[in-house]
């Protein structure tokens, strides 16, 4: 098989893996309701940006790619 397709469906099983527990782990995580995400809400406007969401999940992520850099030395 052609690596980029193994690429590819190796990606895709694990975007469907990590939906599922997303699914799953959404009732115990609670990812964008953390304390100091911005909600903002008027009478008819609703202004919602996660920040501290975004950086908890951009800290995980690097931390991942670092050990998966240190791993394959």
């Amino acid at each position: 098989m052609n690596p980029v397709a193994k690429f590819l469906v190796f990606g895709g099983a694990v975007l469907i893996v990590l939906g599922l527990l997303w699914q799953l782990g959404g009732r115990f995580l609670p990812l964008g309701r953390l304390p100091g995400d911005i909600s903002v809400e008027k009478e008819n406007v609703r202004f919602y940006f996660p920040i501290v969401t975004c950086l908890v999940l951009s800290v995980v992520g690097s931390l991942v790619l670092a050990l998966f850099r240190y791993l394959s030395k």
